[in-house]
């Protein structure tokens, strides 16, 4: 080989390495995605909080119309008008006063100028006092409503991290537990060839991975599942890409939290704060429906210039002003019992709120209850676990040294195997019962991871 060629392929081998480090650069790399990141993607993508989040804005404009009834109306008008065939009234012939003749005379002018400012004060009407405070109320329930679809959602995205952590992990123990089928039949095959164990423990390793690749790929298909779903749950499109850099870790809650649970329930739980606001709305509704039973008192005033003539050429000496004010007081007397029917209407929508909220109340503590002894067991089964998996990865060790000594069968290392694949199981799937049975409890009690409460208060 020459000097030349030998150049030719040292610059062969360097342009190609700086492509495939080129290449490498390029490779699209996936965004790191904690639960904090998806959680705060839920709430600003999530379109039913944005729907909630436009009915507060619709809400508060209604407080100010509602404020609006309350303050002084002014109206300003005018009017031009030319006659084009004045009016006339009649009179009495006084030249001949028994021929019962009349004769018409025309009044009015040909122009007429009018320009006038009123002004309108509400003293007193029950249904704009109680408009107010029910707009208020409504207002408050928009707010309410919020909280409670975005406590949702964080409770949501919460578990569809969980549950993508899960089969992740699952994936993991899954390639796992082949990897050590696939090194016991490696053995196997060895000691075959060497005569130390039967054809029937060869078969025995075969069928083990065989069996396990079914499982491999049906957990690698749950695995896409569960983070389409959890994509789907932030509002991520399909071809965006991202890998969870949270894991399954667990911190117990402090029993103090369980042992208020039912009273921080009645305080702050969404739901039953909003029926709190629908009862107050239906008692503003009975208010209202009395509020015809009241009197209207209003304050009034009026000013106004006026001007009259037969030719158009007004000035300013051609303007009369006049000026007014008074107090207007109006109540109904009987309106065919209308009324009374709207009171005791509102007064029936009032005690079904009642009534609802008591149902509500009784079931959540049911659903409160429920997920405290989920906690309680998933915890004790986190516990539990711990241990399991060690004596069961020291019984799979034992297990196959002795098989290597030829002192233990085939047999009891692939259910050394599997025990301990179960136990890996077992630990994983009851941190992931104690991680979402957590999330639901949060949801009942209304709280929110401290990052979504500071940046989204209210």
């Amino acid at each position: 080989m020459t000097i030349r060629s030998s150049s030719r392929i040292a610059l062969f081998i360097f342009a190609f390495s700086i492509i495939i480090q080129s290449a490498k650069a390029q490779a699209p790399v996936k965004k790191q995605l904690s639960l904090q990141d998806a959680i705060q993607l839920a709430v600003v993508n999530n379109p039913e909080l944005k729907t909630a989040q436009l009915e507060i804005d619709r809400s508060n404009a209604r407080v100010l119309e509602a404020w609006g009834n309350a303050m002084p109306s002014i109206d300003l008008s005018g009017q031009f008008t030319r006659s084009l065939k004045l009016p006339v009234f009649f009179l009495p012939d006084f030249s001949d006063l028994s021929s019962g003749r009349t004769m018409p005379v025309r009044i009015g002018s040909d122009y007429t100028l009018n320009a006038t400012l009123s002004a309108q004060q509400i003293l007193f009407n029950g249904a704009v006092i109680v408009g107010v405070g029910a707009a208020k109320v409504y207002s408050n329930l928009a707010k309410d409503l919020f909280e409670s679809k975005r406590v949702e959602t964080v409770a949501k995205v919460r578990k569809a991290y969980y549950t993508a952590l899960l089969a992740d992990k699952v994936v993991e123990m899954m390639h796992a537990s082949l990897k050590n089928a696939e090194d016991n039949y490696k053995n196997v095959l060895l000691m075959r060839q060497q005569g130390i164990v039967s054809e029937y423990d060869e078969l025995r390793a075969s069928v083990q991975v065989e069996n396990l690749q079914p499982s491999v790929i049906q957990s690698e298909n749950n695995y896409e599942l569960a983070i389409d779903a959890l994509r789907n749950e932030i509002g991520l499109d399909k071809g965006e890409s991202f890998a969870m850099s949270d894991s399954l870790k667990i911190e117990f809650i402090d029993e103090s939290l369980i042992a208020n649970a039912d009273e921080m329930l009645i305080q702050s739980n969404p739901n039953l704060r909003a029926i709190e606001r629908q009862i107050e709305l239906n008692n503003a509704a009975v208010w209202a429906a009395r509020s015809s039973y009241m009197p209207t008192i209003a304050a009034f005033g009026q000013y106004q210039y006026q001007a009259a003539k037969n030719e158009l050429k007004f000035s300013k000496a051609d303007l009369i002003s006049s000026s007014m004010i008074g107090l207007s007081v109006s109540m109904n007397i009987f309106q065919g019992l209308q009324t009374r029917a709207r009171v005791e209407q509102a007064q029936v929508e009032q005690m079904k709120s009642e009534e609802q909220k008591v149902s509500t109340e009784r079931n959540l503590k049911t659903g409160l209850h429920s997920i405290i002894g989920n906690l309680r067991q998933a915890k004790k089964r986190v516990e539990a676990q711990e241990k399991t998996i060690e004596t069961a990865e020291r019984g799979y060790k034992i297990a196959t040294a002795r098989y290597l000594s030829n002192a233990a069968t085939q047999l009891e290392v692939n259910d050394a195997d599997v025990a301990l694949t179960q136990a890996k199981v077992n630990r994983i799937q009851a941190v992931y019962d104690y991680l979402v049975a957590l999330a639901d409890f949060d949801q009942l009690l209304g709280r929110l991871p401290s990052y979504i409460s500071n940046n989204n208060d209210r």
